[in-house]
């Protein structure tokens, strides 16, 4: 059985990528409500994207890179926050959360393997997305934010309509990804002939890239 294939250079660039889309995100102004403390970003768009695209181990590791830059000061998260005293406020369940969501969705994407399925992809989305950065959030808001189970609850209401509808972006642009690139996911199951699928596209690949080389020269 395959496992998430390993390019330490690649990698590193992917991971740096996505650390950069995440914060990229976060230029996109919050909006700010009176029933909760943290307010509606785009940002947890980063994560779920990094998890369904990358998996776990990569994944995780572009929001645990944004999250160190965070901490050092950078105003990345949206609203221009940054530095240490973010990691005490009321959205810091929500910052753990995005760590654990991309560890686990990646994770659970690259278990699956390919091909990418839109309704497995959205299932691990909502579950190891949504449910888990709920749950972390919630955690924050109560010991943070010195809110209550109900007022913590409430509070996660007015986000649900916007992260169903990022979850479903994730997800089809996780689809179009790993159509255009299915070398990124492991296959499962599917034994010689998978393999030889992924070699063939790396094989053309490479023949397209020489074909260019040649007519520059």
């Amino acid at each position: 059985m395959s496992t998430q294939p390993s390019h330490p250079a690649r990698d590193i660039a992917l991971i740096a990528v996505f650390a950069g889309v995440t914060a990229a995100l976060g230029l996109i102004p919050p909006i700010y409500l009176p029933i909760s403390p943290a307010p509606i970003t785009a940002q947890s768009l980063g994560p779920m994207l990094a998890g369904a695209i990358l998996g776990g181990r990569r994944g995780g590791g572009s929001i645990l890179l944004f999250m160190a830059m965070v901490a050092l000061g950078l105003p990345l998260l949206s609203g221009g926050r940054g530095g240490i005293g973010v990691f005490f406020s009321p959205t810091v369940g929500f910052l753990v959360g995005f760590v654990v969501c991309a560890f686990v969705m990646g994770w659970a994407t690259y278990r699956v393997g390919a091909p990418y399925s839109i309704w497995k992809g959205l299932i691990i989305t909502l579950l190891g997305g949504l449910l888990l950065m709920y749950l972390f959030g919630i955690s924050g808001m109560m010991v943070a934010g010195h809110l209550s189970l109900s007022q913590a609850l409430l509070a996660q209401v007015v986000y649900l309509p916007g992260d169903l509808a990022k979850a479903v972006i994730a997800v089809l642009i996780a689809k179009g990804v790993h159509t255009a690139y299915p070398g990124l996911l492991p296959w499962r199951g599917r034994g010689e002939a998978a393999g030889q699928g992924e070699a063939s596209v790396h094989d053309q690949a490479e023949a397209g890239a020489a074909s260019v080389a040649d007519r520059v020269r």
